[in-house]
């Protein structure tokens, strides 16, 4: 059967709508020739702290290394642990392993996919030195209940908002809960570059300062390097294009709220949907879905022009990397369940009705074929 494919991800309609603005700020990049650390970056920092209500944004190469910078401020290194998440993309995790520290992983709620706070004081040791959750598919992690545990224990928080830009939680920003915020801007992020990109957070004066080091080389002044560091600078056409999309980036949080709210309602009696928590708002990075067979569901819906994806089928502990940690399947039962149930659908702010009915008439068709 012939059938038209949806857009997962619809970056062409975004691309149209904002394009003289777009091609003005990427033509006086190329006038200007500053491709590295351009005035665009300071342009764009600003009006990132400003959105965010953060008091510092570091505009960096992509999110994985918007967590390593912030992992190597805080002094994060070997014989050092870390809590988070087994459910989430690799570079959480990857990032705390390559500075010679061990994640330490605490299971998930069920509902939200987050970390479940309850779990976290018994993974605590003398060696924790940060707690690191991840604000997955859109929504903020419970950072109220975060944030008075490491209270307690003296230990910063870094959010892994890598998804979760523009959400908010209790009436502030993702990215500006904790003592260190991080996001990226993957092209298919809520707000996306047109290549890799990624900024920290914080209200921190000295770990701005210690980040903006790390993010050059270590170096605090040209060719004088006080601390080891990264590459980590964002290109200045990356920040021009980000610039461009900031304009209509609360619009499309708008949109990506009203596609999510109407999914649920088209969807809620056939699979089970997205748990948005009292006090919080998803970006819906990922409209994510739970269905048995599912396989059978996801070749259902390609047979009928329906992309879909699985974010994520093996959470981290059960990665082979992770291997040396020793922990086998049932270490995190509710990571592992929902790891095996959870399917995402194409999710965008120009998803309109005529689509939206389509692809859940096809997924509860498809939902019960597979009965």
């Amino acid at each position: 059967m012939n059938v038209s494919a949806i857009d997962f991800i619809d970056l062409k309609t975004q691309q149209q709508r904002i394009l003289p603005d777009l091609e003005r700020r990427m033509k006086e990049v190329l006038c200007h020739g500053q491709y590295i650390m351009g005035p665009e970056v300071g342009e764009l920092e600003a009006k990132l702290a400003a959105y965010t209500g953060s008091r510092h944004a570091i505009a960096v190469a992509s999110g994985t290394d918007a967590l390593l910078i912030a992992l190597m401020a805080l002094g994060i290194g070997p014989g050092d642990e870390v809590i988070t998440s087994p459910f989430t993309f690799i570079a959480t995790g990857e990032m705390i392993a390559l500075l010679g520290a061990t994640p330490v992983f605490v299971d998930i709620d069920p509902r939200s996919y987050n970390m479940d706070p309850a779990r976290i004081e018994a993974a605590l040791t003398s060696r924790t030195k940060a707690i690191l959750p991840v604000s997955l598919y859109g929504q903020c992690a419970d950072f109220a209940a975060i944030n008075a545990i490491a209270g307690r224990h003296g230990l910063p928080v870094i959010e892994d908002g890598c998804q979760s830009f523009g959400a908010l939680y209790k009436g502030k920003r993702s990215c500006a809960l904790s003592t260190i915020g991080c996001t990226s801007f993957f092209p298919s992020k809520p707000l996306g570059c047109y290549g890799d990109g990624g900024a920290c957070f914080t209200d921190d004066d000295e770990l701005a300062a210690m980040m903006r080091q790390v993010r050059v080389h270590g170096q605090d002044r040209r060719y004088h390097h006080p601390a080891l560091g990264i590459n980590g600078r964002i290109d200045t056409l990356q920040a021009a294009v980000l610039l461009a999309k900031l304009e209509v980036f609360p619009d499309e949080v708008t949109e990506r709220g009203r596609v999510g709210a109407r999914y649920n309602v088209l969807l809620g009696d056939s699979v089970v949907t997205p748990y948005l928590a009292p006090g919080c708002s998803s970006v819906y990075a990922q409209y994510t879905v739970q269905v048995a067979n599912r396989a059978q569901v996801q070749k259902a819906l390609a047979d009928a022009g329906i992309p879909t994806a699985v974010h994520y089928p093996v959470p981290l502990h059960l990665q082979p990397v992770f291997s040396s940690l020793g922990l086998g399947r049932q270490s995190f039962p509710v990571a592992e369940a929902a790891a095996e149930r959870v399917m995402s659908l194409p999710m965008h702010p120009y998803l309109g009705e005529p689509d939206l009915l389509r692809i859940t008439e096809q997924v509860r068709l498809a939902v019960k074929e597979s009965v």
